[in-house]
Formats: structure tokens, sequence, C-alpha cells
């Protein structure tokens, strides 16, 4: 094969192989994917809920719980998907087999269709409320060049995520953070006594649960962008820093628009404040980030499952939740939620296959197992139990349910 018909054939998303060095990103660009990857909406109506619920210092205390908890979670991924260079759905193959890993990629990629749906949704609702006085047809325009820019992005991958993170992550986090300052000046009292007022219904152990919640989900699917890091120090730092930042930002956004306007996103106070396209440009930027990240991780998951490449897969998840868009939004974001408990359970069996099986996440390592029964029971006891049990955090309780079973699955098989 002559050299151009190889550069012709490369695969720039690797979705079937390591990631290569030569490929491998700085550790700035590997932050600034990461924390755009957090930028999202429905984060901001967790720290709406949390605002409702808790005081200022159990507010505080629920983030920085939550925040330890997913830290370690997703800096373990980071470091595995830094370390192998492999996706999530090419370590879903080592630790539940070449057919087994079809349940987590279609985990991964029906969540992350879903998100992305309602992603579309709530950019274009309350811009057409705000501009179109609601206009239906408003919204469904809004819908659909939203999701012909984000699936554009996705599609032209790592690249593209890149160019995006680079312009929305400065201007997200310095408007938001611009009008989170103007509406606590302009408000009645200090934002501690605003919280002061909370109905105090929450504890800090569910405000914690909240914040695992959120982006537990996401959290997951950490490999996928953590695989493009330099190194295991750059992939866990990027993954831990970023999401700490970008998740107490999110929760800051709506807990200021809750408390000072009664809203539960950072656009509800800009637009209070007169910061009329300025909101629009943070709303915008904001879902973005997040959705491009959302359906490139459908994509992988999805050509994992149907052996295409990732590019058409893409395409396909994005008309999938650009049509289904406002469905999702008013009929699936309750499901989605349950949907999110039943993904620690996978995160949790990849983390345990690596530590057990490094032997087998060589990146010339081939995979012969079609079905690891242990990982799949893992995941779906653990996903029921994560559901159903009214107690404790529920990703926790379903990612030590795996975790048990997996680990007996290998003693047995010893």
């Amino acid at each position: 094969m002559s050299e151009l018909e190889k550069k012709q054939v490369v695969d720039v998303d690797y979705s079937e192989q390591a990631v290569p060095q030569e490929a491998r990103r700085s550790l700035l660009t590997m932050f600034m994917v990461m924390l755009g990857f957090t930028f999202f909406s429905a984060s901001m109506w967790v720290g709406q809920e949390m605002a409702a619920g808790l005081d200022w210092n159990g507010f505080v205390w629920s983030i920085l719980l939550g925040g330890a908890i997913l830290a370690v979670y997703t800096g373990l991924l980071g470091y595995i998907g830094a370390k192998t260079g492999f996706s999530l759905d090419l370590l879903a193959r080592r630790a539940f087999g070449l057919k087994g890993s079809y349940l987590p990629s279609a985990m991964i990629s029906f969540t992350q269709i879903g998100w992305f749906g309602v992603g579309l949704a709530m950019l274009a609702i309350p811009i057409a409320n705000q501009f179109f006085e609601g206009s239906v047809a408003a919204q469904w325009v809004l819908i659909i060049i939203g999701g012909i820019c984000m699936t554009c992005s996705a599609y032209f991958g790592m690249k593209s995520l890149t160019i995006v993170s680079y312009v929305a992550v400065p201007l997200v986090a310095v408007l938001g953070t611009v009008a989170m300052v103007l509406a606590i000046k302009q408000g009645n009292g200090t934002l501690v006594d605003q919280f002061a007022a909370s109905s105090g219904t929450i504890t800090v152990f569910g405000g914690a649960g909240m914040v695992i919640g959120s982006f537990v989900s996401g959290g997951t699917a950490t490999p996928n962008f953590a695989r493009f890091a330099k190194n295991t120090k750059d992939g866990v730092w990027s993954t831990v820093v970023a999401f700490f930042i970008g998740n107490t930002l999110m929760f800051m956004f709506g807990a200021v628009a809750y408390v000072f306007v009664g809203g539960n996103d950072i656009f509800d106070v800009m637009i209070k404040l007169g910061m009329f396209y300025f909101a629009v440009i943070v709303l915008g930027m904001n879902i973005w980030t997040t959705n491009d990240n959302a359906l490139y991780s459908a994509g992988l998951g999805l050509a994992n499952i149907f052996h295409q490449r990732k590019k058409p897969m893409v395409l396909v998840s994005g008309l999938i939740g650009t049509v289904a868009a406002m469905w999702l939004y008013w009929n699936f974001v309750s499901w989605l939620n349950i949907l999110n408990a039943t993904l620690p359970p996978v995160g949790i069996i990849l983390v345990l296959s690596y530590f057990f099986h490094k032997e087998e996440y060589e990146p010339d390592s081939e995979v012969t197992k079609q079905v690891d029964w242990f990982a799949v029971c893992g995941v779906t006891f653990g996903a029921v139990v994560a559901n159903l049990l009214n107690w404790g955090i529920a990703s926790i309780n379903g990612m030590v349910v795996a975790a048990v079973i997996y680990i007996i699955g290998q003693k047995v098989k010893k």
C-alpha cells in the first residue's frame, strides 16, 4: 500500500485501535475539552434543586463530597484511557467480551443520544420563549440549526471538539461568572443569607448523590477523551480538575439563578440583568460543548455494535436526537435519570478488569472471548439495585454490587 493510500484509510477517531502517541494532545487541550464537557444546563437544574433544599454549608459540603467521589471514579477511568489509548468501547470488549461489549456500548449510546436531544430542546425553548413568543416553528428551526452544528463538530472528531471547547469554555466561564457576581451584588442580602431561606429538605448525603448523579453517565465516557492525553498524569489531572471546576460552576450558576431570580439556569439571570445577546451566546455554547461530546461517544458506541466507522454513526445519532428532541425533553428526562444510575456499574467493571488483567490491555492484544457473563450480570444487578434501593447513594450502591459480582466471577474462573 502506498503512503497516500495509508493516509486515506487512517481512522482519525481510532475507533478500532489505541490512539498512537503522535496523535495525543497537550494538557491544556485536554483540560479545555474536559471542562467543556461538564458545561451543561441539566447540571444547573441540579444546582437549583440543591439551593432549594440546602443551606450554604450543606451546599458546599455536598459539592465537595460528591465531587470527591466523582474524582475517584472519573480519575481511574481517565488513567486507564490515557494509559491504554483505548476508547470506552475497546475497553468494554476486553472486560465484557466482543459481544458482551454491546451492552455498555448500547447503554452509553442510548443515554448520550437522549441527553443530546434534551440539550437541543433546552437551547431552543428558552430562546423561542424570550425572542419569538414561544413559537413552535421557531423552536424547531433552532433545534434543527443546533442539531446540524453540533452533529458536524462531533462528526469531525477530536479536532473540532477542541476548537469548540477553546471558543466556548472561556465565553461561558467568564460571562456566566460576571452575571452571577452581578446578580449577587444586586440581590437582597448575601448569598449565604439567601441560602438560609431554603427548605432544608435535602441532607448532605442526598446532595452529594445529586452531584454524582448529575454527571456520572457522562463521566463513564471519560476514556473516550482521556485516551488522547499524552500520558497518564495529564489524563488524570485534566479529568479530575476540569470535572470538579466545571461541575461546581454549573451548580453555582443554577443555585444563583434560583435564589435570585427563581430560575434554574444562568440564562434566566442574564436575561433579568438585560444581557440578552450574551445570554444566548452562553446558553448556546454551554450546551454545544456537552452535546458534541455526547454525540461523539454515542457514535463510538454504535460503531462498536454495528461494526461501522464512527462518522456515519454520529450522523445517525445526531438525526435521531434532533428529530426526537422535543419528545425527549417532555417525556424522557426521568427515564434518562434512571439510565444514569445504570452506567456506574459499567465504569467500575472496566476499572476492575484493567487492574485484574493488565496483560489484555496491551495495544496489540487480541480479544477472543465473546461474553464475560459475570461482567454482564454485574452491570445488570448493579443497575437494578441502584434504581430500586432507597438508601445511600444510588450510583455507589450500583458500583458496589457490580464490583462484588465481578470479583466473585474472577475468583470462580481461576
